[in-house]
This record gives structure tokens, C-alpha cells and sequence, in this order.
């Protein structure tokens, strides 16, 4: 992530949100112009092996285009899926030359860090993928015991188990990227509000169906919601398709001179 923020510049610093006791605005990051291309990967979900075809794919693609191209995963890169460890290790490695990569923060990977601050006040994690999660670290075990288990006790297992790179990278992840008129985020935004209104939970947590229904001019890519197939609309382009239960990954690769076209891995 360090070398998407040296390439294009660091985002918005943090900032109180007045008028509300919640926390503070999200980190957006921002680019002072498009890419030779962006390719928006929907939610992985601890598929690893769906994304490393993926990528493959977009190293490929992103071969007909001379310049910088960005990889842009668009939040809830764990749970659910058998290899979350597996491929927080794989993105904190170095892309090949011509790409860089940035990961965006979704709801799994906020839920994912208030486990790791307090895993007895979140156990409720655990229910939506965060077992699966605890496993790709080697931490053998199901909720009822984790739930017995004294707090010093979880605690002690989580630390023992997951590296504190992973800690890092996930506390390090913005909300948000903007690139000219396009806007890229976990869940979507809330259209009554400007984009510089936004808070974390419209960011990570929203309806993104509710933005088909106000006029903007700002084009807004997202995941979150799985769907059969991408949806590709003039407001907003959602690439989650549903990988951890479908088989299939989505990403989308937008350009100043071409219009969105998606990739898809699939097992086989």
C-alpha cells in the first residue's frame, strides 16, 4: 500500500466529524488523474486462489496499456472464504513491475479489527466468517469454546496467531479512492449526503441500491451486495459476485478513453 500512496500521493488526513459523537471521517485516498488503468476487483472474500487467476488475468490485460495501472480490491478481502491469511501474505507482497495495488476497507475488515482490539466484546464476528478466518491462521477451534474462553485466554491466541503485519495492514486500510469522476468504496455512498459528508458506516456498511435513486455526476464503484452478474449502470458499477459461495470473481477495468470492461476467474 506504501507504494500506491508514494506513486499518487497520500489521502485526507483524519478528521473530527463534527456534529456527531461516532468516529472520526473516513481516510480517503485520492489520484490527481486516471491511470493508464484501474481494474476494481469485488470482494474476495479468503479466495485466494480465485485471485491469484484474477490478477493473472489483469497482468495480462493491463499489458496493452503503456504507464502505471492500479489494482483497486474493494474491501471484505477476508472471512468467509478458507485462505484470509494466505492472501493478506500475497497483497503485502510487491506486484510486478507497471502495477501497483490498493485495498480498500470493507465491513468484514472492520469487524476483523474490532476482533483483534477486543475479541470477547466481538464474538458475534465469528458467525459472519470470522471462524473460517481464525482457521487460515491455524487457530484451531469453534465458537463455543472461544466463547468459555477467558478474554485473557482469546486474547493470548490471537496474538500468538496472527502476525502483527496483518494488524498494520488492516488499521492502515482507507475508505475510499477517488479518480477524477469516479469514486471507489466497499458498499456504496448515501446519495443525500455530499462525498465529503460521508462516515465510515455509509462507506462500508450502506444500501448501495440507494444511490440509483438521485442524479450525480460522480460515478460510484463498489462490491458488498453479491449478484448474479456485475452491474454496470451509469451511476454505479457493483463487481461483487458473490466469490466465496459462487466460484467467481469480478473486477472491472476502467480507462480515460475506454469504456468498463469486467474479468472474471471461475473454477474450473
Amino acid at each position: 500500500m506504501k507504494s500506491v500512496l508514494k506513486v499518487f500521493g497520500r489521502g485526507q488526513k483524519r478528521r473530527p466529524n463534527r456534529g456527531s459523537t461516532g468516529p472520526d471521517r473516513p481516510r480517503i485516498l485520492s489520484l490527481p488523474g486516471m491511470p493508464a488503468a484501474i481494474y476494481a476487483v469485488g470482494d474476495v472474500h479468503g479466495c485466494l486462489d480465485l485471485y491469484r487467476d484474477l490478477e493473472e488475468r489483469i497482468f495480462s490485460d493491463g499489458g496493452e496499456f503503456p504507464g502505471k495501472k492500479l489494482i483497486v480490491l474493494l474491501g471484505d478481502i477476508v472471512d468467509r472464504g478458507p485462505s484470509t491469511a494466505a492472501m493478506i501474505d500475497h497483497l503485502l507482497a510487491p506486484p510486478p513491475d507497471g502495477f501497483d495495488r490498493l485495498v480498500l476497507r470493507g465491513n468484514h475488515e472492520d469487524m476483523f479489527t474490532h476482533f483483534l482490539r477486543d475479541p470477547a466484546g466481538n464474538m458475534t464476528w465469528l458467525d459472519f466468517g470470522g471462524l473460517e478466518t481464525l482457521r487460515s491462521y491455524g487457530i484451531a477451534t469453534d465458537h463455543d469454546t472461544l466463547r468459555r474462553s477467558s478474554t485473557d485466554h482469546v486474547r493470548s491466541i490471537v496474538d500468538a496467531h496472527v502476525p502483527q503485519t496483518h494488524m498494520t495492514f488492516l488499521n492502515e486500510l482507507a475508505y475510499g479512492l477517488w479518480v477524477g469522476d469516479v469514486f471507489l468504496c466497499h458498499a456504496g455512498i448515501d446519495p443525500e449526503k455530499p462525498l465529503t459528508a460521508q462516515t465510515p458506516e455509509d462507506l462500508i456498511w450502506g444500501n448501495p441500491e440507494r444511490i440509483d435513486t438521485v442524479s450525480q455526476n460522480t460515478l460510484i464503484v463498489h462490491g458488498h451486495v453479491a449478484l448474479d452478474e456485475p452491474l454496470l449502470s451509469p451511476r454505479r458499477i457493483n463487481v461483487d459476485t458473490g466469490a466465496y459461495a459462487t466460484g467467481r470473481l469480478t473486477a472491472v477495468r476502467l480507462g480515460d478513453c475506454n469504456q468498463p470492461q469486467l474479468l472474471t476467474a471461475a473454477v474450473h
